[in-house]
């Protein structure tokens, strides 16, 4: 029976989804609303409406955002992103590259530090590749949600389930038991992303890389040899379709090759022109392999970490006018190294040495971080400003931020530490070793994200306190008339309804006592309603604020309410249909 809080709080949810559909109002602001809207009705007590913000799980993925921070710095994830997509020559190739082995290690480890390690260099290989991000980030999302189901330790709510049965007497499960319907379902979903996902996703780019107007830079980078770049091709190495930038020539010994094609095989000590906006200019800073070419940038006073970005606007003061950039000691003067140079919007076709600097020229430099300090109010400069959120990679760490990685994800595996406590240690590691500064690491953490999960699971409570989630699950299943076929799809259709509205572990929780009950009164085996219900409470793809991992690339990926809906409904219906098939051929009633 439906109360007049179960009503009114159905109402907020409905509201909920109204307004995210329809509107251009950030999630934070939405959920955050619809919160205050709870407690002050009171549906929810005030611990009740903050216990979310306090939840283990919240605060494991601000943690996990610092490991990946670690790792995008020390050029380790974009190494691996490259490995794994570099060659991929068609959008559909570059899924199955992305999604395959997304799902497998998602089987095995938690989806969420998977989602929260790949998201940030997945959406900076798009863009350089010419790629939208958009494109990819939902597809990361689900893969990693499909491999959750596959095994017993994939994901939270297998375990919630399996120990749910065991609680009310029933046998618990091995590890691979669900695989038996969690593998047909994932297979089926990766193929159905990869044939209509270039469809019906977005194609939603960063408004700096389609301005026509955009500052360009001319900057030279050097193949180092023996990297993993040294002896790829233009295309593999991933240098073909860059976002925001293009490769206009290659100096090869001192011999000039323009206009190079896709398939010309690099060597190291190439000498490589490009041409983009600041930050691509940046970006091929983190390409492994690459490294400026200017041998003075290894002579600054301050290690390379602890440099700054800076844009420079030379001024008609400056002694240096006139000079060229080798011959004006400009590292001497300023402690500072010109990596790229940009002048009226159009591209210096001479090599960054040979630049004759005039009043005007913009000057992309790497500094100690005493020069804005020094130089902000130089008559020099007419302007001098930080490059935010951008600054070298620090390759020099990388093992430490491996062996990093590989303790977090021992000590999560072999359960000697739970994810909240190894995520924590793993963090506080990266910032005493230095692998990610202090400051990237706060500028790492996604507010507003953890902000919307956390009022998420405000409003999945109230759903549940209210009884609004009772009332719904009971109406529903009393409509199945004793046939146990029925009665199975209206338990999927529910946990799969709630799970896009409450938490998928709240879904499972609500949901399990009366799946048992209804297979008890009909006489039947109760597996196949457990093992659906797993599927169903974690193949969330219809919304946003379903499953956190969805929550997580929500804003990175530039993503509305509706491209959720468009791929994740046709995702959910075939999930549906397939453990619905399924579930009783292999655990028969």
């Amino acid at each position: 029976m439906f109360t007049g809080q179960a009503i009114w709080t159905i109402a907020v949810a409905i509201g909920v989804f109204a307004t995210l559909a329809l509107t251009k109002i950030s999630t934070d602001i939405v959920l955050v609303s619809a919160l205050a809207l709870l407690l002050l009705s009171g549906v929810l007590s005030a611990s009740e409406a903050l216990a979310g913000f306090a939840n283990e799980g919240l605060a494991t993925i601000a943690f996990l955002f610092v490991v990946a921070a670690g790792l995008r710095e020390t050029g380790v994830s974009s190494l691996w992103v490259q490995h794994l997509l570099g060659k991929a020559k068609t959008l559909r190739g570059a899924l199955v590259r992305l999604m395959a082995p997304t799902a497998f290690v998602s089987a095995f480890l938690n989806n969420t530090p998977i989602v929260a390690l790949l998201m940030p260099v997945v959406h900076d290989w798009a863009r350089r590749n010419g790629y939208s991000p958009s494109k990819f980030l939902i597809p990361l999302s689900y893969a990693a949600i499909l491999g959750g189901v596959c095994t017993l330790i994939g994901t939270s709510t297998n375990l919630v389930v399996n120990g749910l049965m065991m609680q009310s007497g029933y046998e618990g499960l091995h590890i691979f038991e669900i695989a038996k319907l969690g593998l047909p379902c994932a297979l089926i979903g990766l193929a159905l992303i990869t044939i209509l996902g270039p469809k019906l996703l977005p194609d939603r780019r960063a408004a700096a890389g389609t301005l026509a107007s955009a500052r360009e830079y001319t900057t030279e980078m050097i193949v180092e040899p023996g990297s993993a770049l040294d002896g790829k091709s233009i295309q593999d190495a991933g240098l073909r379709s860059l976002q925001g930038a293009y490769l206009v020539e290659i100096n090869r010994s001192g011999q000039i090759l323009p206009a190079v094609g896709p398939n010309e095989k690099l060597r190291g000590s190439d000498q490589l022109v490009f041409v983009g906006i600041v930050e691509s200019m940046v970006d091929l800073q983190r390409i492994p392999g690459l490294q400026p070419a200017s041998e003075q940038l290894f002579q600054l006073d301050a290690p390379r970490p602890e440099r700054v970005l800076v844009e420079a606007v030379v001024s008609k003061s400056c002694p240096l006018l006139g000079q060229t950039i080798r011959d004006s000691r400009f590292r001497t003067f300023y402690d500072a190294v010109i990596i790229a140079v940009s002048r009226d919007g159009q591209r210096l076709a001479v090599k960054i040495g040979d630049i004759v600097l005039q009043p005007g020229d913009t000057l992309l430099l790497e500094a100690s971080p005493s020069f804005m300090d020094h130089r902000r109010n130089s008559r020099d400069f007419y302007l001098v400003s930080h490059v935010d959120e951008l600054s070298p990679p620090r390759f020099e760490r990388r093992w430490v931020a491996i062996a990093i990685l590989g303790l977090m994800t021992g000590a999560a595996t072999f359960e000697l530490l739970p994810m909240f406590q190894a995520a924590f240690l793993a963090a506080g590691l990266m910032i005493l070793t230095k692998t990610c500064s202090q400051e990237v690491a706060r500028r790492s953490i996604d507010g507003s994200l953890l902000v919307s999960i956390g009022a998420a699971f405000g409003l999945g409570k109230a759903l549940q306190v209210s009884g609004a989630a009772d009332a719904i699950a009971g109406n529903l299943i009393a409509l199945a008339a004793g046939n146990p076929y029925i009665a199975l799809a209206a338990v999927y259709l529910v946990t799969t309804v709630f799970t896009e509205i409450i938490t998928n572990n709240a879904a499972a929780a609500v949901v399990f006592p009366i799946a048992a009950a209804t297979a008890v009164k009909l006489g039947v085996n109760p597996m196949p309603f457990f093992m659906s219900i797993m599927i169903a409470a974690s193949a969330s793809f219809a919304t946003p604020i379903g499953y956190q991992t969805n929550l997580m690339v929500y804003g990175p990926g530039g993503y509305r309410f509706n491209d959720f809906l468009r791929m994740g409904i046709l995702l959910n219906l075939t999930m549906g249909v397939v453990a619905v098939l399924l579930a009783p051929m292999i655990w028969p009633f």
